[in-house]
């Protein structure tokens, strides 16, 4: 800030513009806004007696000008005179402070501070050394790539917030650092960030008030903090959020309690939803680093953000990184080699830290003539090796008992943390588990532990892998009964909690449980800890396996697919099979190659299948011809046939190559699949599989080659498809000519579902196809527009349905009703037609209706929700009802009915001709008064056993009315829509009672 602008002169003129209340108000928050600031405060009788002109005095002469600045500026923020605030901006700006350097003084300033402060962090953020590998300095790629972040895109939008995605300990922090370190030493971002503030979340989490002015002035060089020139042009700022996921927070602060005010103080989760969410600093840009185990909806709370995933190590950055710490490039290569055929040892290498755990495992078992097959064929095998190498001194074979005990502290000191989400550990934690002082040293110097940055007594693991190690080697040494914090649960607890994931970050835990019970794992624990390990653990393990295996309920609360990493890791191959016989119905998706191998490993064993869903996808990429995924497939696509009793296969969102596409074909076709349900697009199949019957593909999107193929399947004599769902396929037009062929030549189909689609004027199509003699359709789900929402939510889209008025009526006319009205007529199979989230206008309504009443009309129910139906057009539907025998269902719920339609209704179903059965009323405005109506209709109708009347505002004595005629003798009613919970408890007291009363009726809630 210039000297000239902030002049006692300035400053009183600016006291000048305060109201009487307002300069009292100014003097009071004196007393405590420097202390909040860091400042001492004026002493009070001073201030107290002080004129404007006086306090303009105080304030210079008690702090320096920066200082007066801020505490002056933050009481005009408290006393609602921000116009102030942005009137001293436009002087600021006005004058030119980045023109004139005093913005850029400040800037270099800290600059200078930062680049301090990341370079000590560079060489301390690592125990492993790979900054000794790896350059701090961005490479020009990765500037260019750090550039385009907030580039403007094609669409001449600019991002402001962008969210870098990656696991734990793949390395964001230190590509953060070495972002701070470019924009500090001048290489990126000059032109469009003048300040660039990096906060830790896992720091932050230890506030409990802040404000943002606080939280930049706490890493300020010096006390002189230019805060109103800073904030002065927030589009020029950068703010990088650093280990997001640690807040454990989901930004869900309601928007009236956020703040705008960087100055004021506020909870720290409140501060941050109030920055990310744009409420503060709105023109200022966010990086977010975190871990993908954050919330989903926090991504719909933050403002157009650009998510980008964190990768770690290239596969080339790996083998260089393997080649540096063997210094042998034959060596490196030989180990590598077997590491690539892991999947799940070559994912974890893209960690850095894990990397390093890798290659000095491997680097020592190569010197002690170890076999690294053996090594690398499990992921526990190796961490069992890494850490108790760690702990076997250096010409040894075992460790001695300082070691054992060591280990054993550590083990218990990683299950209180695993279980207490602590991953930083005070030293009393760490004398709590067993671990003396002079365990720290060493335990350091073996890498097992490392200190946590700046704090002095602070200790976390390596990584957090390795603590999960250690946490289920806990198990294996003690019960929880004996760990010293209470917390720690028990073997059985942990297991469900891990394949529940109930507790997100526990990534590994549960796998290193299973297989820390291979023989192999077994034989070495006994060798380090010199005594037997019990056997009862295994015991445990089968009965928490069997207890899911029995229950349908916990199988839907399990991973699947976690349960599979877990048997993987066992490699106990009669314990797998005597695992998988437990299951009939699997769901999990592979989402890379280690889930396709690991899920392969345990499908292969299954021989009690029912039901199978599944989807997969990023395996079969053109450039990914490894035979290995390709055997891994067949073993999941020979389920089909080495499972009897599977009947049903779901497979969605998934991409194959033509190669895997096939390998599922061949199996689909072979003699021993008995697949009577398949839901995707295996169109080719439909011919091959007689016991095909039902198809699903809602929400897939078709192409019109697509389409033709399906079409071509179905007319096949070979084809048996009876039920097809097509529901927001981006069907067009121009596929109904398609449709309307297979509805002529194929007999075996009954049902069709087209719902949502971008029919128009294909429609009149399909009209013509259902007049056709060999159209043997019997249910049509057609005519409703795509509102572009997904298909698979029906409620979600009725209800959003008024808001797309693009309808049959719109994008047909009234030809499309007089199509149908005639198909009505000519078609003698199709007994069911949903027609809902029409609007269906006057004329249209009894254009249709007099087509029902006709004696040739078959159709015999009839749904037409949310079609903007009135108590006009019941008079129609009411003359149906009187006329066609044949229409036992009428569903008409969402509509405005009203009480006038409802008696209109009511008198059909009085009507000695009316054979209705089943009425849905649901959600008409209908009210009590209609009560005796429907009274009136239950006792005089033969037929009627089912009436919906829930979502209606009925009142107790309306529910009387209609129990009163539910006790006549002479009333068929079977079933009743009513919402229990929606009545007072006298209602529903009286409803249960009526429940019981009459065994034959129930009363649901519609």
């Amino acid at each position: 800030m210039a000297s000239s602008f902030f002049s006692d002169f300035g400053l009183l003129w600016y006291l000048g513009e305060l109201k009487k209340d307002e300069f009292r108000k100014f003097k009071d928050f004196l007393k405590q806004e420097p202390l909040q600031l860091g400042l001492k405060p004026i002493p009070w009788a001073e201030v107290r007696k002080a004129t404007r002109e006086g306090l303009a005095n105080l304030l210079v002469k008690h702090y320096e000008e920066q200082e007066a600045w801020n505490v002056t500026f933050s009481i005009f923020h408290k006393i609602h005179r921000k116009d102030l605030c942005e009137k001293a901006k436009k002087e600021i700006t006005g004058e030119g402070v980045w023109d004139c350097g005093m913005g850029q003084g400040h800037t270099k300033t800290y600059q200078a501070h930062i680049q301090e402060k990341f370079n000590n962090m560079w060489f301390r953020e690592s125990v492993t050394r790979i900054h000794d590998y790896f350059d701090q300095k961005t490479t020009q790629k990765e500037r260019e790539s750090l550039e385009r972040l907030f580039a403007p895109k094609e669409t001449g939008k600019q991002p402001r917030t962008v969210v870098f995605k990656g696991i734990q300990g793949i390395g964001k922090t230190t590509f953060l650092i070495k972002l701070m370190l470019a924009w500090a030493e001048g290489s990126l971002y000059q032109e469009r960030f003048f300040y660039v503030f990096y906060f830790c979340c896992r720091e932050m989490k230890q506030l409990t008030q802040t404000s943002l002015a606080a939280l930049i002035s706490r890493d300020w060089p010096n006390s002189h903090v230019p805060l109103t020139e800073i904030m002065s042009q927030p589009e020029r700022l950068l703010f990088v959020i650093d280990s997001f996921e640690e807040l454990k927070h989901n930004l869900d602060e309601p928007e009236s309690d956020l703040c705008s005010d960087w100055m004021e103080q506020r909870p720290v989760r409140v501060l941050l939803s109030s920055l990310l969410r744009k409420k503060m600093l709105p023109e200022c840009s966010l990086l977010i680093a975190a871990a993908p185990v954050y919330p989903g909806e926090i991504e719909d709370r933050l403002v157009c953000p650009e998510i980008k995933t964190f990768l770690g190590f290239s596969e080339s950055e790996r083998k260089q990184y393997f080649c540096c710490i063997f210094q042998d490039r034959n060596r490196a290569m030989e180990a590598f080699s077997f590491v690539r055929e892991n999947e799940q040892l070559f994912c974890m290498c893209q960690i850095p830290t894990l990397c390093w755990i890798v290659c000095t495992c491997l680097k020592h078992e190569m010197e002690r003539g170890k076999d690294l097959a053996l090594t690398c064929r499990r992921t526990t095998s190796l961490y069992t090796s890494f850490i108790f190498n760690l702990f076997t001194a250096k010409g040894t074979s075992c460790p001695d008992q300082q070691s054992q005990s060591q280990l054993k502290g550590l083990c218990s000191l990683a299950a209180e943390g695993m279980w207490t989400d602590t991953f930083v550990f005070s030293e009393e934690d760490l004398r709590r588990n067993g671990l003396v002082d002079s365990d720290i040293p060493t335990l350091l110097d073996m890498k097992a532990l490392q200190k946590y940055r700046e704090c002095e007594n602070s200790y976390l693991f390596i990584h957090v892998c390795v603590q999960e190690f250690c946490a289920a080697m806990f198990y294996f040494l003690k019960s929880h009964i004996d760990h010293p914090n209470p917390a720690v649960g028990c073997t059985e607890t942990l297991l469900f909690t891990y394949l529940k994931k109930v507790k997100v970050h526990w990534i590994y835990l549960g796998c290193f449980m299973f297989g820390l019970l291979n023989e192999k794992e077994q034989q070495k624990l006994d060798a380090f800890f010199g005594f037997h390990l019990s056997q009862e653990i295994q015991q445990k393990f089968r009965q928490c396996v069997q207890r899911i295996g029995e229950s349908e309920h916990l199988q839907g609360e399990v991973d699947f697919l976690a349960l599979c990493y877990c048997l993987f890791e066992m490699q106990n191959e009669a314990f797998v099979k005597w695992a998988m016989a437990l299951f009939q119905d699997v769901t999990f998706s592979i989402v890379d190659n280690a889930d396709l191998v690991t899920s392969a490993y345990c499908l292969k064993h299954c021989s009690r299948l029912r039901k199978l869903w599944l989807s997969i996808q990023n395996v079969f990429k053109e450039e990914n011809k490894e035979t290995t995924f390709f055997i891994c497939w067949h073993h999941v696509c020979s389920v089909l046939t080495t499972n009897e009793n599977l009947t049903e296969l779901q497979v969605s969102d998934s991409s194959l190559n033509e190669s895997a596409f096939v390998t599922l074909c061949n199996q689909l076709r072979h003699p021993s699949c008995h697949l009577q349900k398949l839901c995707w697009f295996f169109f080719e199949v439909l011919t091959l599989s007689p016991d095909l019957k039902y198809l699903n593909l809602n929400g897939t999107a078709l192409s019109r080659k697509d389409v033709k193929l399906l079409c071509n399947a179905l007319s096949n004599p070979k084809c048996n498809v009876e039920e097809l769902l097509l529901t927001n396929c981006c069907l067009s037009a121009d596929d109904c000519e398609a449709f309307t062929w297979v509805l002529n030549s194929n007999n075996k189909l009954k049902l069709l579902n087209v719902s949502y689609n971008y029919l128009d004027k294909g429609v009149p199509l399909l009209c013509k196809a259902l007049r056709h003699p060999d159209c043997a359709l019997e249910v049509l789900f057609e005519l409703r527009p795509n509102p572009s929402i997904d298909g698979s939510n029906i409620a979600q889209i009725l209800t959003r349905r008024l808001q797309h008025q693009k309808d049959l009526s719109s994008t047909c006319g009234f030809t499309a009703y007089t199509l149908l009205s005639d198909a009505l007529l000519c078609n003698k199979s199709l007994v069911h037609l949903d027609l809902s989230a029409n609007v269906l206008k006057s004329e249209e309504l009894k254009l249709l209706c007099e087509a029902l009443k006709q004696p040739s009309c078959q159709l015999q129910s009839l749904c037409l929700l949310k079609c903007c139906i009135t108590a006009r057009g019941c008079q129609d539907l009411a003359s149906v009802l009187t006329s066609n025998q044949n229409l036992t269902g009428l569903q008409i719920g969402y509509n405005d009915i009203e009480d006038v339609g409802a008696k209109l209704l009511c008198e059909a179903l009085t009507h000695p001709q009316c054979r209705l059965e089943n009425l849905g009323l649901g959600a008409c405005k209908l009210t009590s008064a209609c009560c005796k109506d429907f009274s009136s209709a239950l006792t005089s109708s033969k037929t009627l056993r089912r009436l919906n009347l829930s979502g209606n505002a009925l009142d107790h004595g309306g529910v009387v009315v209609l129990c009163e005629a539910l006790r006549r003798p002479e009333c068929p009613m079977q079933v009743l829509g009513l919402k229990k919970d929606e009545f007072d408890e006298e209602t529903q007291r009286l409803l249960m009672a009526e429940e019981e009363r009459n065994p034959h009726l129930t009363i649901f809630s519609g």
